[in-house]
């Protein structure tokens, strides 16, 4: 079991920066790392992953170029640092730990063991 907790979200502009910070409890170097978000009547949505070691990313097409996913593993933190935030980038935020290695399934949901609870990111127009 890994716990894990999403801070950093809150409400900004449009053009704006925001870093999305996800603490783990306990050490996870053993696991890929991963961002979601899910808005409002939609489904959650892949953002971007990293794998164990840090050395390689994915990001979905539609934050490739603003989002940026690091990991400090000597602090169990995995970040997600967002900018030119847009009013479609609002959603509620969540970060995963999964045991696979495999990029074509780390975009998928199912494919993670344990979540965090989440959290919110407005960006107004």
């Amino acid at each position: 079991q890994v716990q894990l907790v999403e801070s950093g979200g809150g409400l900004v502009q449009a053009g704006d920066s925001l870093r999305l910070s996800c603490a783990a409890e306990r050490t996870f170097i053993s696991y890929s790392m991963g961002w979601f978000r899910q808005a409002p009547g939609k489904e959650r949505e892949f953002v971007a992953t990293i794998t164990w070691d840090g050395v390689n990313t994915y990001y979905a097409d539609s934050v490739k170029g603003r989002f940026t996913i690091s990991r400090d593993n000597a602090k169990n933190t995995v970040y997600l640092l967002m900018s030119s935030l847009k009013p479609e980038d609002t959603a509620i935020y969540y970060c995963a730990a999964s045991s696979l290695r495999s990029p074509d399934l780390l975009l998928r949901p199912y494919a993670y063991d344990f979540w965090g609870q989440g959290t919110q990111v407005t960006v107004s127009s």
